[in-house]
């Protein structure tokens, strides 16, 4: 699994929705976004443009989003 670098938080919310989850709800600074399937991840929300750990990113892709490598790249987060 590649991990990729400098994505910011804007990046990765585009790419939640074209992946198919929605907006559920935010709590403090996290926002929380759900799959029809039931998959639930939460994105730490400190600005739009502010780069996404590269731990808190693979925790995000892997764990919660369940993504591999050809996701990454169908939602444009992998060149």
């Amino acid at each position: 699994m590649t991990v990729p670098k400098n994505i910011t938080v804007r990046e990765l919310i585009r790419a939640l929705k074209q992946a198919g989850f929605s907006f559920e709800r935010a709590r403090g600074s996290h926002y929380i976004y759900r799959h029809p399937e039931g998959r639930r991840v939460t994105v730490p929300f400190h600005g739009q443009g502010q780069s996404i750990p590269r731990g808190t990113l693979k925790n995000i892709i892997e764990r919660e989003a369940q993504w591999n490598d050809d996701d990454l790249r169908r939602w444009g987060l992998l060149k």
